[in-house]
């Protein structure tokens, strides 16, 4: 597996996930390869000890979602990604937590359908790492309208190539999960790879 911040695309298959690492200043990219395809973003800081935090984000830039130039804070409120450009129809969501096991029973799945906590799990430890939680992700490409007080669950509406890239403000750690999810409408009902472009600095 890729442990390097060199340039370059690693491609996430289908219902995996894939850590890299990425210096500060270096921009990333996650591109739907063929449409349609939500992806679980996590960021940590290269030590571990922080995490992306949705919430602690949504607070301090005041909106759902950060607008270009605005930053993803961590736990503990510090800048970890800047929002760059977004080459998607713009649907993103930062208010559902990741998929695991427990999603997917309730849902009537087999004890082994794969999961965006799992392959958070799997994507560090392929670079020697290990989280002591599952952070609520910014997933990215998703499309959870808010109407009223309740939520819908539609599919994406990417095209193939729509891509969003963010540029690290400190050294951190990236994992994504092409979301295996579909027992609900938010793939299609048919989970396709993705992937992520290592790009070089401003």
């Amino acid at each position: 597996m890729e442990t390097t911040t060199a340039e370059g695309r690693m491609v996430v298959p289908a219902r995996t996930g894939r850590g890299v690492r990425v210096a500060a200043g270096r921009r990333v990219s996650v591109v739907d390869l063929d449409g349609g395809q939500v992806g679980d973003v996590f960021a940590f800081t290269a030590d571990m000890r922080e995490h992306l935090s949705a919430a602690h984000t949504r607070a301090t830039t005041n909106r759902l979602f950060p607008a270009p130039g605005q930053h993803f804070v961590t736990d503990r409120r510090r800048p970890i990604l800047t929002l760059v450009s977004d080459t998607s129809p713009g649907w993103h969501d930062m208010l559902i937590p990741a998929c695991d096991p427990e999603r997917y029973a309730r849902l009537g799945a087999g004890p082994d359908h794969p999961s965006c906590a799992e392959n958070l799990r799997r994507g560090l430890a392929d670079l020697g790492l290990a989280a002591q939680v599952t952070p609520q992700p910014v997933n990215v490409f998703m499309r959870i309208p808010v109407e009223g007080n309740e939520l819908r669950w539609l599919p994406a509406a990417t095209r193939p190539g729509d891509a969003i890239t963010f540029q690290a403000v400190m050294d951190c750690v990236l994992v994504v999960s092409a979301c295996p999810q579909d027992l609900v409408d938010i793939n299609g009902g048919d989970p396709t790879p993705l992937a992520i472009d290592l790009l070089p600095a401003d």
